[in-house]
């Protein structure tokens, strides 16, 4: 059988970026910085609004590195991180030399829960360990409860990192993602919903912060006229090429919103009905997914057995991609030792959930592939 793979989310370019990039190799702007990079930041800057200020990054692990030294995160301190997230919320809190305190997600978003966040920060500050920093993440798109969760931490007087590394474009009662924190990060890496081939952004609230971030993004050099360094920096900063594929994959965020949207969209209906499936969505019109990923979760005790394995290595068998749920951060065997609030939520989800193909470059074509193979199994089991 020779059919062309379905990606779960590939890159989609528009034809635009090649005008960016032309214009870059013009002016000679190939390396990092320079008025290339400024102008993706402020075309970034336009689209948010609310006087947000974007210091452009090579990944989005590097912007949540980088947001943590902003936040004054050392050696030692604690960091809360949602559980329910990719590898890269954490690890750069081991860069620094500090541990992760996992927090379970609650099931409206399942994003961090609010009520295992507060047990989780008292009985830190029980021990003798007030959190320095909470990290929270717009799981596939979905806004957190960013009233619920910025209540708790103001109270406790803790800054929030806000993890929209797959959020681009979903907001929160009209507040865009990535400026619900105290500080926000997106990623632009391949297979977001825009991409500058690599990097990300650090969203932030004012210049001291990013001549900050730029400063330890650029090695930490010195003002001298050799190089010079005080402190130790990092190779950090957006190339003027991935710059100015952003700015052409910007022009067209929007109509790649509305793609993702629309996929989604054609899987609640074609799961309209099944018995054991439902289609993760909005909760009500506070929330405003891009929809980066659509998601399911299956009850095997009501599919008659059709289990997320069974369901994703069916559809492999027609080139067709699709994964499992982020594996909760508190099971995966290099963070297992660190200590974990909540219930068993973000465990549940991983056992049930599935992710579909969701690329804006799905297809009517593709769909109707991915709908007839979903049928064949579904009647195989008795779903419908």
């Amino acid at each position: 059988m020779n059919l062309d793979r379905i990606f779960l989310s590939e890159s989609h370019p528009c034809g635009k970026e090649l005008h960016y990039v032309q214009q870059a190799l013009e002016a000679k702007a190939i390396t990092s910085g320079g008025n290339v990079v400024r102008d993706f930041e402020e075309d970034l800057e336009c689209y948010l609004g609310n006087n947000v200020i974007v210091n452009a990054t090579n990944s989005g692990t590097s912007a949540i590195h980088l947001g943590l030294l902003l936040l004054g995160v050392q050696a030692g301190d604690e960091v809360i991180c949602q559980s329910m997230t990719f590898s890269a919320s954490v690890n750069p809190i081991l860069y620094i030399g500090a541990s992760p305190i996992f927090v379970d997600s609650e099931l409206d978003t399942w994003n961090m829960c609010p009520i295992a966040l507060e047990e989780a920060i008292q009985d830190r500050i029980s021990k003798g360990k007030k959190p320095k920093c909470i990290i929270v993440v717009d799981l596939y798109g979905m806004p957190y409860y960013a009233d619920r969760i910025n209540e708790v931490a103001n109270k406790y007087g803790i800054a929030v990192l806000e993890d929209s590394a797959e959020a681009l474009g979903s907001r929160y009662k009209g507040v865009p993602c990535g400026t619900l924190g105290d500080i926000g990060v997106f990623s632009f890496n391949g297979n977001k919903i825009i991409t500058t081939s690599s990097g990300g952004a650090l969203l932030l609230s004012d210049a001291s912060q990013k001549e900050r971030a730029a400063f330890l993004a650029t090695q930490a050099r010195d003002a001298a006229p050799y190089y010079q360094h005080s402190e130790v920096g990092y190779n950090y900063a957006m190339s003027s090429i991935a710059a100015a594929v952003g700015r052409g994959q910007l022009e067209v965020l929007n109509s790649r919103i509305q793609s993702r949207r629309n996929n989604h969209s054609f899987y609640e209906e074609l799961f309209l009905g099944v018995k054991g499936i439902s289609v993760f969505k909005e909760l009500n019109t506070d929330f405003f997914s891009n929809y980066w990923l659509t998601t399911i979760l299956i009850d095997s005790e009501i599919t008659n057995g059709l289990t997320p394995e069974i369901f994703r290595l069916f559809l492999e068998e027609f080139n067709i991609e699709a994964r499992p749920l982020w594996k909760p951060m508190h099971l995966q065997p290099v963070f297992e030792k660190y200590p974990y609030y909540g219930g068993v939520n973000a465990a549940t989800l991983f056992e049930k959930g599935l992710c579909l193909p969701s690329s804006s470059t799905l297809d009517e074509e593709k769909k109707a592939r991915i709908k007839e193979k979903c049928m064949i199994l579904l009647d195989k089991y008795n779903c419908l």
